[in-house]
């Protein structure tokens, strides 16, 4: 059985390789990047569960890789973890079963 991934877990570690072929703009996102997960009216913590929920809802495991490698790091329980990306599938479903409301509207429209 191969291990082989169409994502390739040590592409993570080139991640800073983005700013080669734009400098200008890859510093500038990283300088962005650096600065939201400073502590603010939320903490370094609270931001790093935030960012492991929204990994999962955008299913990037790059992401979700290093958020969970760094949410354990900041001391966050596999419980809080776990309860995040909850959070994270209930606001998904949500999201897609509130567009139930566009459908049931226009089938009431071309229904009449």
């Amino acid at each position: 059985m191969s291990s082989k991934t169409y994502y390739d877990p040590a592409d993570l570690k080139k991640f800073g390789d983005i700013s080669e072929w734009n400098e200008k703009l890859g510093t500038k996102f990283f300088d962005w990047y650096d600065e939201v997960f400073k502590d603010g009216a939320l903490t370094a913590r609270e931001k790093s569960l935030i960012a492991l929920a929204v990994s999962h809802a955008i299913q990037c495991p790059y992401c979700i890789d290093a958020y969970t490698s760094d949410t354990l790091k900041k001391g966050c329980s596999e419980e809080e973890m776990m309860e995040a990306v909850h959070v994270a599938g209930a606001i998904r479903g949500g999201a897609s079963l509130v567009h139930g409301v566009q459908m049931m509207n226009k089938a009431k429209k071309l229904s009449m």
